[in-house]
């Protein structure tokens, strides 16, 4: 297994991924619809291939808190057949150490706390970053970069095609 930056030749695998990872189009079509925003960074997109076959992948694009830009985590995954094998694992740490090595501050995400704890993400709320709808604030969290700083507070949003989906 080894991960690497998404190449224009894994755009179909990585959308594949997210179909049959999800078993629904709607994270694919939100890949689709990043890719076409001015959000996307093409260094933070990775897939993790396991032999030649691509079996995840991860990206982060471009989010703001007020006006502040930082990071936002998603879609991720992983073909079911690959799970529990450390690929998830491999794309989060990828990604988030790609991000900081960018000098980015901070990712949001949203998503099972108890799953991202072990990535140090914690509860937005509890660094005064809220998530954009009130309903989300027991699962809306925030990774801490290198370059963050504490006046990085306000209401979180995520790049338009996170809205239409």
């Amino acid at each position: 297994m080894w991960v690497c930056r998404e190449q224009p030749g894994d755009v179909a695998l990585a959308r594949a991924v997210h179909v049959e990872a999800f078993g629904q189009e709607l994270e694919a079509s939100l890949l689709d619809a990043l890719r076409a925003s001015d959000a996307w960074i093409d260094e933070l997109s990775f897939v993790v291939r396991f032999g030649v076959e691509v079996a995840g992948h991860v990206v982060v694009t471009r989010a703001h808190v007020d006006d502040r830009p930082v990071l936002a985590l998603g879609p991720i995954g992983v073909l079911p057949r690959f799970h529990g094998q450390g690929l998830g694992s491999a794309l989060m740490h990828t990604v988030l150490g790609a991000a900081d090595a960018l000098g980015e501050p901070l990712v949001g995400l949203l998503g099972d706390p108890r799953f991202y704890e072990r990535f140090g993400f914690e509860l937005g709320a509890m660094m005064h970053v809220l998530p954009p709808d009130p309903d989300w604030l027991q699962h809306f969290q925030v990774r801490r970069l290198s370059a963050y700083k504490d006046k990085i507070q306000g209401t979180f949003r995520y790049a338009a095609p996170f809205d239409e989906v």
